[in-house]
């Protein structure tokens, strides 16, 4: 299964406010922390290792130099 990069979320907007709403309260590590832990997790769901480095190659190439 290729990564999806077209939109796939019923709820896009609801997922960024339970997003925002899930740092709300953490200092800047914290929020850092949680993010790692979300990425690892949701990895493990994927379980694949091709799709999970297609998708870390992405989201390194968004960030501005």
């Amino acid at each position: 299964m290729p990564l999806i990069v077209e939109p796939n979320l019923p709820a896009p907007d609801a997922f960024y406010e339970t997003l925002i709403d899930t740092h709300c309260g953490l200092t800047d590590e914290q929020s850092a922390e949680m993010n790692a832990a979300l990425i690892l997790l949701l990895a493990n769901h994927i379980g694949d290792m091709g799709i999970i480095r297609e998708a870390l190659q992405r989201a390194r190439q968004s960030v501005q130099p």
